[in-house]
């Protein structure tokens, strides 16, 4: 009974994912992704056994080309790359797997088998910031002074804006690095819950400034104000 529940639990698994394991004559690609940083980590292969164990165990279980057989990665050096998600591409031929991973991935010490640092870039913490700010104006707790913020209505929220903008200013011109970097942050911050107010987001802000990176932005009213034809 118990092995016909575990067969009936596997087959929705695998109908639900759709893999076609059958292509490269039982295995798939499985692409290894850091759920964080979104840095590709490593490429390995599974089987249905391996995904299956993957799937059982939350540690990432490949199918060794050269050795023939199963290898969990990190049961010897302890280097484990814990589930996250599991995606499949648009052929069903191809696995996306998100992991935190334990230590390198590298078999030679590198954090990746490109000798790249696996490392965060920052800036992709407004992203986060931004839906902790969503969800603060979804949920309105008290006691939040993200709430109270809401509460306060958008003029308010825009005089805050302008008074951390005096502030970043001011540390600019007669401070010293770090308050300056403290004041932008409180700028940035109340920024980011004005423009969630208006049913914006910070990427909103982000597209416009990755618009106007193209030399062709705007081109037509730049060159009619260099030429005189407007002020």
């Amino acid at each position: 009974m118990e092995t016909r529940e575990y067969n009936n639990a596997r087959k929705l698994k695998q109908d639900k994912m759709k893999i076609d394991f059958e292509k490269l004559g039982g295995l798939v690609p499985a692409i290894i992704q850091d759920a964080v940083t979104k840095n590709v980590l490593m490429l390995g292969f599974m089987n249905q056994e391996a995904y299956d164990k993957t799937i059982a165990t939350k540690k990432v279980t490949f199918w060794s080309r050269s050795r023939n057989c199963l290898w969990t990665k990190g049961e010897t050096s302890g280097n484990f790359l814990n589930l996250v998600s599991i995606q499949n591409d648009c052929d069903n031929d191809t696995l996306l797997v998100k992991v935190h991973p334990d230590g390198p991935t590298c078999h030679k010490g590198t954090d990746t088998c490109w000798a790249e640092e696996n490392t965060l870039n920052p800036i992709l913490f407004l992203s986060e910031l931004q839906d902790f700010i969503n969800k603060r104006h979804e949920e309105m707790p008290e006691g939040s002074y993200t709430t109270s913020l809401f509460k306060k209505g958008v003029n308010k929220m825009a005089q805050k804006v302008g008074e951390e903008a005096v502030e970043t200013i001011i540390e600019a011109t007669n401070g010293n690095n770090e308050k300056l970097i403290y004041e932008s942050s409180d700028l940035l911050y109340h920024l980011i819950v004005l423009l969630t107010s208006k049913g914006l987001r910070i990427e909103d802000v982000v597209k416009e400034l990755q618009m106007r990176h193209d030399p062709e932005w705007d081109k037509k009213r730049r060159v009619a104000k260099s030429k005189g034809e407007m002020k």
